[in-house]
């Protein structure tokens, strides 16, 4: 992603049956270290004892120190990275939530966002919940605390049939794990076997590291229950139209991952194809925006021909603690990630491939950059369409005003980066890339519909609780 403004969401870790859980748990997180960077967490069991630790930070600086994981005992436990889509940027925030109740210790790791969390929040404190977070995850704890079921399975459906929006999750019961995926499937989940241990995930890339095998999906509406019986996997909500988030594929998953049962690399590369088809322009060579959009570009020079070059370099290393000198530099955040390598581009006719243009800003600054690096001409192609909508399932996103898509023209945004032509992928083309054709995508950040109903409140919600 060019713009550092669609951040990644969160990613979800669990693994029952293994011998150092803890363990394979922190390469799991560090595998989806991708998906949120502001902090981690492993809460583990042992004979129904829970163990918990949780800190700001990458997940290499929260368990720098071996007797860290040493203390994590069991034969199961949850890992968690967070952004925070809803919340504070605070340590309370931070997951898996663990919290004491009647029946004992639970803990819960969430990706996505609920869309009902205000009025749900509001009501439950005025009857009395006191919350510890500003995040919605906790919402879905309390009400497991507070259901009259009788075993923790129906309590946790109790207390999922309560909640709308995107939800997956992963709930550790100190005995045993419990995975859910909302019946809309907006975020990915999961499933995958290390010898006689299961485990689940956002990506499947955190079953790559530790050797483990992808089985399958997490299914939109299913609660797998995994313990010493085995796996037990009911379907208790109503089925909906599915709704996988769209932009995973464009632009949050590791493209050596599998989610929504397709390979992400070949997704994109489609992607990119299918821009060089819709969009096609003459010019010497094609190079990437470092990271995401690189094998959409690959994508793109396959079909067109064009020469594909390492035009832009990105800094990696950039910690999260880089803190800006007084002294003014223009276009200083653009130049700290990425640098023009100028012999590939002077006086070349440059087509650039990027995933996406949020609010144009960062854009503007790189074309910038291009041209004073000596390109004869630029040319912007972008392997999706215009974001027009903010969204409410989970993706940090600008609001609808901050979004240069939902006020300008294609023309208008062109004029606005100075490039010599804009290209965007058109919506249909863009749904036509997965097997499933777009009939279960959502794609409200392109279209401003939503799959679901948006409560009023969601968006001062959300602002409020990123102000704290």
């Amino acid at each position: 992603m060019l713009e550092n403004l669609i951040h990644e969401e969160c990613g979800i870790f669990g693994i029952f049956g293994a011998k150092k859980a803890a363990e394979l748990t922190y390469l799991g997180l560090y595998a989806l270290q991708h998906r949120g960077q502001e902090g981690a967490g492993i809460v583990s069991s042992n004979n129904g004892k829970v163990y918990q630790h949780r800190g700001p930070g990458e997940v290499n600086e929260v368990f720098s120190r071996k007797e860290i994981l040493n203390q994590l005992k069991g034969h199961l436990a949850i890992g968690h990275n967070r952004y925070s889509t809803t919340g504070a940027s605070s340590s309370v925030n931070i997951q898996p939530l663990l919290i004491t109740y009647k029946k004992g210790n639970l803990a819960l790791a969430h990706n996505g966002n609920l869309t009902n969390s205000y009025s749900l929040r509001t009501s439950m404190e005025k009857n009395g919940s006191i919350f510890q977070t500003s995040s919605d995850s906790e919402l879905i704890l309390h009400l497991v605390a507070r259901s009259k079921k009788e075993t923790m399975e129906e309590m946790i459906r109790d207390a999922l049939s309560k909640v709308k929006g995107a939800y997956s999750v992963v709930f550790n019961t100190g005995n045993s794990i419990v995975a859910a995926r909302d019946p809309h499937g907006f975020r990915p989940l999961a499933l995958g076997k290390l010898k006689n241990a299961w485990v689940v995930a956002s990506e499947t890339c955190a079953f790559d590291i530790i050797g483990a095998k992808y089985q399958r999906d997490i299914q939109p509406g299913e609660i797998l229950v995994i313990n010493q019986k085995g796996i037990k996997s009911p379907f208790p909500f109503k089925p909906v139209r599915h709704a996988f988030c769209i932009f995973e594929f464009i632009y949050f998953a590791r493209p050596d991952s599998i989610i929504f049962s397709e390979n992400v690399d070949k997704i994109r590369r489609r992607l990119g194809r299918q821009l060089a088809r819709e969009k096609p322009v003459s010019a010497d060579i094609v190079i990437s925006v470092p990271d995401s959009s690189n094998t959409a570009t690959l994508g793109y020079c396959e079909e067109s021909g064009l020469k594909y070059e390492v035009g832009l370099i990105r800094n990696h290393y950039i910690g999260r603690t880089f803190i800006e000198p007084e002294q003014t530099i223009r276009d200083l955040d653009a130049r700290i990630k990425f640098n023009p390598v100028r012999g590939v581009l002077k006086n070349q006719r440059v087509v650039v491939v990027d995933d996406s243009i949020v609010r144009g800003t960062t854009s503007r600054k790189l074309i910038k950059m291009l041209r004073n690096a000596g390109a004869k001409e630029v040319h912007f192609r972008v392997s999706s369409p215009p974001i027009i909508s903010p969204c409410f399932y989970g993706v940090d996103m600008p609001t609808k005003e901050e979004l240069i898509g939902s006020s300008k023209s294609v023309e208008q945004i062109r004029k606005y980066l100075d490039v010599d032509s804009l290209g965007y992928l058109s919506l249909p083309g863009m749904l036509s890339m997965h097997s499933l054709n777009g009939r279960d995508f959502c794609v409200a950040c392109f279209s401003g519909k939503y799959p679901t109903k948006i409560e009023e409140n969601s968006g001062k919600y959300v602002l409020e609780r990123k102000s704290c």
